[in-house]
């Protein structure tokens, strides 16, 4: 099979971004309130069909994948992005046990909470109930496109995806899959819609229709999250950056610290998750970072370290402020050795991103002050900040990690793409 041709942007598209835009936001909200009601049997009868086409459509997806990848090195796009971007046979696999997760999920749609008998009579409770329409931004990944698809569908929302120019042939392919398994369902088709022109001014529309679009989600690089935040006249759940630590206390296990702090970096470096700085209590650094040295060494990781790292790591070249807030999304590690845990929690507080943190340890009283005062999105105890991830969190999926507050944080699953309202049940009562 010859690789795809790029898809052409249609003229009259280009001529009318808003009209395209808002053509695409009417029907994602007629689409919402179909969804909004639809039956959990009806929802997840879409998701299992959407598991076996992608199956069944490997081929396909992996030949426009083939083309996108072809494109992307031509353009010299850099490692992790060519890694976030390529659909072998294993990921399409993963992708769609991904999508089977979420149809095992319990449907949170409609689920009652906190109902509690008044003094007056009525029942007062809530209630969980979708967003609505959800846009979503990203770049470079196209198991988004279908992950961020069943993650709505599940939930009773519309999306409107807007993947970047560099991934447009495989999402549309994996587009196709989506629509013949919602029209297979009997849902809409405009339940989930791919935008198949990937100008600026798409993001900008999108971000501009408060009267079609409930909530964006941007996922990709720090410059597109803060656009879309600054732009923005919808509520946004922004996933910023994942400048993630590890801290090595003096009372950790040396073998679990070797190991957690090995997989954190190595096991894959393109991920918002990956750890990106290295923090090593000063009573045990010449303890544990000559092996980690050696080992990162092998591994083909470059060390920049403070001047203790760099005594302990001969190799290990001098690290700059600049390289404490940098998410290095490759085979680069910031090493700092530190005066005990206030030392490493204060490091974390000034140049972190807030997204993950781990603390190894075996003392009782530093774990339950790391889990305490670290202000992050997920803080691990002994666990590699790897695990930060909706399927490993048992969401099936994620739609991105929000570094925010509100409304909601940490890895976004069904319930994040929920929300909550009151309702009173009486029976004939009045105040």
């Amino acid at each position: 099979m010859s690789p795809p041709s790029a898809p052409k942007t249609p003229k009259a598209k280009t001529d009318s971004i808003t009209a395209y835009m808002r053509e695409r936001g009417e029907k994602a909200r007629a689409a919402a309130r179909v969804l909004a009601r639809a039956e959990t049997g009806t929802k997840n009868a879409a998701l299992f069909a959407l598991s076996k086409i992608l199956i069944d459509e490997a081929a396909e997806i992996q030949a426009a994948n083939a083309a996108d990848l072809r494109d992307g090195r031509a353009a010299k796009l850099d490692d992790a992005m060519l890694d976030r971007l390529e659909l072998n046979g294993d990921r399409i696999r993963a992708m769609a046990e991904g999508v089977r997760e979420i149809a095992n999920l319990p449907d949170p749609v409609g689920e009652l909470c906190e109902l509690k008998q008044r003094p007056s009579g009525i029942q007062v409770g809530r209630m969980r109930v979708p967003l609505g329409v959800v846009g979503i931004i990203y770049e470079s990944r196209p198991n988004v496109t279908a992950d961020a698809a069943a993650l709505c569908l599940k939930s009773g929302n519309a999306a409107i995806l807007r993947g970047g120019s560099e991934a447009l042939r495989s999402n549309l392919a994996i587009a196709r899959c989506i629509e013949r398994a919602l029209t297979d369902a009997g849902l809409p088709r405009d339940g989930v819609q791919v935008l198949d022109i990937t100008d600026r001014r798409t993001v900008t529309e999108m971000v501009a229709m408060p009267e079609y679009v409930d909530v964006v989600i941007p996922r990709g690089g720090k410059g597109l999250v803060a656009a879309v935040a600054e732009a923005a006249r919808v509520p946004v759940i922004k996933h910023l950056d994942g400048v993630c630590h590890v801290y090595i206390d003096a009372d950790a296990d040396l073998e679990k610290a070797v190991a957690i702090a090995v997989n954190a970096k190595t096991q894959r470096y393109g991920t918002c998750n990956t750890m990106e700085t290295l923090l090593v209590d000063r009573a045990i650094a010449e303890r544990v970072l000559p092996e980690l040295g050696r080992i990162y060494g092998e591994a083909g990781v470059e060390i920049r370290g403070c001047a203790q790292t760099r005594r302990l790591i001969p190799e290990a070249i001098p690290a700059t402020e600049e390289d404490w807030r940098t998410e290095y999304l490759a085979p680069v590690l910031a090493v700092r050795v530190v005066d005990g845990i206030d030392a490493a929690i204060e490091h974390i507080e000034t140049y972190g991103s807030h997204h993950t943190d781990a603390i190894v340890t075996e003392n009782y009283g530093k774990i339950r002050r790391f889990l305490r005062e670290v202000d992050s999105s997920s803080v691990m105890v002994n666990a590699s900040t790897r695990f930060a991830d909706g399927y490993e969190y048992g969401l099936g999926a994620e739609i991105g990690i929000s570094t925010d507050k509100f409304h909601a944080r940490g890895p976004v699953g069904l319930e994040g793409l929920t929300t909550l309202k009151w309702v009173v049940l009486g029976d004939g009562h009045v105040r």
